[in-house]
């Protein structure tokens, strides 16, 4: 049985796992990025993570069984040269990634963009398999997009495709880290979800919130705290998650009258969130495209979530064998 080893680069922890030709993970290991030791050290750390998988694959599995490795990194990465040209979480410029890790582990890389990967995982071994045209979007820290067509990754020019969280929106005016102003992902995203409540009860905003963080507490926040108050009804969290699918819908409505898929793959902490954000992102998404666009037209959750980074780099770099 040939196998593939996917790994997914995040800007905390490196993911990296053993992948049949299914897509089942065999096996899996998990360890902190430590990206402020620099880029040397993180790509050691990945090769050994690497060498440790093939050796736990152990007698069951001949360790030529390994064909291929696949990376996922964030930031824009130049798949055709093997060059991460920017990852600014991990920040990393122009770091030549393939030609560093395939000298130390001898074997085929190919590195592309972690929500690229996520969404291949997820086109061809999880939620939307069995469909020629899928658009995902990971909602998490950021917020980002890709589109599976026939099997293939769609790129655009420069490889640069997929950046819908930095699409501008009515009505939003906050400053992005990107250096625009108005981004989707400053208020849909998880972290700027929490950026807006915490703002809100500094301000005086009455909610159950703020009872359960008073003062510094408020620090502790987090998105899923955000889902626990929208349960018990608390206003605040409601109207933040709501207009943060709501708003997603609308940057989605404009992604389908383009690209017109088949279905549309949410992941991330958006997938955690369920029908809290994704009842308001499919209402103003459907209110928005025409009448033939959304015959047929599916919204779906991950089917793998947390694994489908190292699925799909697992299985695009068997694919691009």
């Amino acid at each position: 049985m040939a196998i593939t080893i996917g790994v997914d680069v995040g800007g905390t922890n490196i993911v990296c796992g053993a992948v049949d030709e299914t897509g089942g993970v065999l096996l899996k290991l998990k360890q902190p990025t430590e990206a402020g030791k620099g880029h040397a050290e993180v790509l050691s750390r990945i090769a050994g993570m690497v060498r440790h998988i093939r050796a736990e694959l152990g007698a069951e599995h001949d360790a030529k069984a390994v064909t291929a490795v696949g990376v996922g990194i964030p930031g824009l990465v130049d798949p055709i040269s093997g060059i991460s040209r920017f990852a600014g979480n991990l920040n990393w410029r122009d770091i030549p990634v393939v030609s560093l890790l395939e000298s130390e582990l001898g074997i085929p890389v190919h590195i592309d963009n972690d929500v690229r990967m996520y969404v291949y995982g997820e086109a061809v071994a999880g939620a939307g398999r069995g469909i020629e045209h899928v658009l995902g979007i990971t909602i998490g820290t950021g917020i980002a997009a890709a589109m599976v067509h026939g099997g293939q990754p769609y790129y655009g020019y420069k490889s640069m495709a997929g950046e819908i969280g930095h699409v501008r929106m009515d009505g939003v005016e906050d400053a992005c880290s990107c250096g625009l102003n108005g981004c989707l992902e400053t208020v849909a995203s998880a972290s700027g979800m929490v950026r807006q409540a915490k703002k809100a009860l500094i301000e005086g905003r009455e909610s159950v919130l703020g009872t359960w963080f008073p003062g510094q507490e408020i620090d502790r926040l987090t998105a899923a705290h955000l889902s626990q108050a929208m349960d018990q009804g608390d206003a605040l969290a409601t109207e933040i998650i709501a207009r943060a699918g709501a708003l997603t819908g609308q940057a989605l409505a404009a992604a389908v009258m383009v690209l017109s898929p088949e279905a549309i793959v949410i992941g991330g902490g958006g997938a955690l969130a369920g029908e809290r954000l994704l009842k308001p992102l499919r209402e103003e998404l459907f209110r928005l495209i025409l009448p033939d666009f959304r015959e047929g037209l599916k919204v779906v959750t991950a089917e793998h979530n947390d694994d489908a980074g190292i699925i799909g780099s697992a299985l695009y770099a068997r694919h691009k064998q």
